[in-house]
């Protein structure tokens, strides 16, 4: 797992004085993430989620709790960040900046039922609509410009025929600044979505989020739940999630033309992401990097298909 930062009993009660929750009960780890540290917390009010900011910065991180507060106050089932009793989101424990959300119901699931596809292209669609309103704004942190700087650092580091996969990708790519854009999850995973049995719990992990293309934070998600293991689209999946989607929220005749392309960005950032990881491992990270070569042939095949959407 990620770094991780102890916390005891005794500093956790200590730091919950200024919340309104009761005594503590119960602090338990949670054995998974890449980046943060996470604990269960159980006080007399109830069951919450601590997180510790093992990267991100005290300046960074209100956007990420005000918007999870804004798309709970307004329906979408996510976290709700707990105020202080000052109205602070935000502290320090143990040297890092930490936070307390609500503690949403269910588990991530590894295979998913049609049902659960299509609550998941649901939810998108709602938090997209929702997300509309939202004030702040965050620069994507893995858009082109880390694209484009990660890949001249990965390229030497790969065969020549991953090599050629690459170029042919990177010089094909289009520009998406023309289609709706807005606030996006960038991380929709099926280890970021909980449920239980077919209800969906809600969508958790909202760190990466940040302003891009709708479609593009549809395409992540379509490339991790509509899939199968040698990178071909799982069909009755993806028909699943994008019909939920898109009625929830219409794709306008330029996104379903684009979907091909995006599918191959989204691919390529976690192709990107998984092939730096591997080959730049940075201390106190995950031992064990996830494997590139399953987003590679994802990006392969989407290469080879260029089929878009119907408006």
């Amino acid at each position: 797992m990620s770094v991780f930062t102890t916390v005891t009993s005794d500093q956790l009660q200590h730091w919950l004085k200024d919340f309104p929750l009761g005594e503590l009960l119960a602090l338990q780890g949670i054995a998974a993430g890449i980046t943060n540290t996470n604990y269960f917390v159980t006080t007399t009010q109830g069951r919450y989620v601590l997180t510790l900011f093992e990267k991100n910065t005290l300046d960074e991180l209100p956007f990420f709790l005000d918007l999870m507060t804004h798309l709970a106050e307004r329906g979408v089932l996510c976290p709700h960040p707990v105020a202080r009793s000052d109205g602070g989101k935000l502290g320090l424990l143990n040297g890092k900046p930490a936070a307390l959300v609500s503690c949403l119901t269910g588990r991530d699931v590894e295979s998913a039922t049609l049902g659960q596809c299509a609550a998941v292209g649901r939810a998108l669609a709602q938090m997209h609509l929702a997300g509309q309103g939202f004030p702040a704004s965050m620069v994507n942190p893995r858009g082109d410009v880390w694209r484009d700087a990660t890949a001249a650092q990965v390229r030497s580091k790969l065969q020549a025929a991953d090599q050629a996969l690459l170029d042919s990708v990177l010089n094909a790519m289009p520009s998406f600044a023309d289609l709706p854009q807005g606030v996006i999850h960038a991380d929709l995973f099926r280890d970021n979505v909980l449920f239980d049995g077919e209800q969906l719990g809600g969508i958790i992990d909202f760190y990466y989020a940040c302003d891009d293309a709708l479609l593009y934070d549809l395409a992540i998600a379509v490339n991790d739940w509509c899939v199968q293991a040698d990178g071909a689209p799982d069909l009755p999946r993806q028909a699943a999630l994008l019909e939920a989607y898109r009625g929830v929220r219409t794709l306008t005749p330029e996104e379903c033309a684009a979907w091909p392309a995006m599918l191959r960005r989204a691919a390529l950032r976690f192709w990107l992401s998984r092939l730096y990881d591997l080959h730049f491992p940075q201390s106190g990270e995950l031992t064990h990097a996830k494997d590139p070569q399953h987003f590679r042939r994802i990006l392969q095949v989407r290469m080879d298909g260029h089929t878009p959407l119907t408006a």
